[in-house]
């Protein structure tokens, strides 16, 4: 049995002199060469003769039992540590494989962090997500960026979108605090909440060009919506946090994307099917043939004001001109 004394053993050389074995070699080995210094000293006859064999044959004993130990102890050593070595690596490779399901289930594989400007990297890569994907869902406040999104890709989808009612103060008042907060002491809530109803009313007017893009754009109204965007795809989920204050403010907040085969993916599905289908919300339709009268009547059930042609054309103008300046900042095709 081996000890351990002053140090760690760090080769097979050192573990055989600190052991029992390795004592007996050292004794032999004294022995021989104290038996030959001590014969060579002496005359010739029988004692000369016999300290001579005695230290010979101890030294060639000593020699062939440290080889044999060698040996020995090397095939010993691998037939010992071999399998612990190779079981110890296979629980390894199942540990990482446990960590990396776990990672694609609970953990996001990008995150984002809050940018004064659109991050170039973030909407790239949405934009890829985006071309890969038959079904667009969105859950945010206005819609403004689905249907830029929309515009820019080179890919039909079928786009559902969950936006604010902007009748119902309730429903803005959550990305106005935002909005307020971001602002600072300077911030005026009023004006704010005047500010994202027009955007609101700027979003219908893109989704409404964005419908030679979709095959279809279902939308549901609610008072309600929660304070996080959600942007939802075949094989991914992106939530922009807006209720996140923790930090420094900015106009574009942390954003987490998950693959679809994560828990978080399959539960903000579950619950943006469930919003988008509840009987609370108003829930309408625009398709290719959605003529402009269509959608003009849409406009004031949503918003309750009349939309004329003149305001048509300027809401129209401020959308194309919010796309443009969205995708140059992003640098996004446009």
């Amino acid at each position: 049995m081996s000890a351990e004394a002053g140090g760690i053993r760090s080769n097979l050389i050192q573990e055989l002199f600190w052991t029992r074995t390795g004592l007996l070699l050292l004794i032999l080995v004294v022995t021989s060469g104290a038996s030959l210094a001590i014969s060579s000293q002496m005359d010739s006859g029988t004692a000369r003769n016999l300290l001579t064999a005695l230290g010979t044959g101890t030294l060639i004993s000593a020699v062939v039992s440290f080889t044999q130990t060698l040996i020995t102890s090397k095939a010993a050593q691998k037939a010992l540590l071999a399998p612990v070595i190779e079981e110890s690596r296979k629980a390894l490779i199942e540990l990482t494989q446990e960590y990396r399901a776990l990672d694609r289930e609970f953990f996001p594989s990008h995150v984002f962090e809050p940018t004064a400007k659109p991050d170039p990297v973030f909407n790239q890569l949405m934009m890829q997500d985006l071309e890969r994907t038959r079904l667009y869902c969105f859950r945010g406040f206005a819609g403004r960026y689905a249907a830029g999104r929309v515009l820019l890709s080179q890919t039909e989808c079928e786009l559902r979108a969950v936006l604010a009612d902007p009748r119902d103060d309730n429903a803005i008042s959550g990305r106005a605090r935002y909005l307020l907060r971001n602002e600072g002491a300077d911030g005026d809530y009023d004006e704010i909440q005047k500010r994202l109803k027009e955007q609101i009313g700027i979003g219908l007017v893109g989704l409404y060009a964005a419908r030679s893009r979709c095959s279809r754009i279902d939308v549901t109204i609610v008072s309600d919506p929660p304070l996080d965007r959600l942007e939802l795809f075949d094989d991914s989920a992106w939530l922009t946090l807006y209720s996140n204050t923790a930090g420094v403010l900015r106009p574009y907040p942390r954003t987490l994307r998950f693959t679809e085969s994560s828990f978080l993916y399959a539960m903000e599905r579950a619950e943006f099917l469930r919003i988008s289908n509840s009987k609370a919300g108003y829930h309408f339709a625009i398709t290719p043939a959605t003529s402009r009268n269509d959608f003009v009547a849409l406009f004031e059930k949503i918003t309750g004001e009349t939309l004329t042609i003149d305001g048509f054309t300027e809401l129209e103008g401020k959308f194309h001109a919010f796309r443009r300046e969205f995708s140059a900042s992003a640098q996004l095709r446009s």
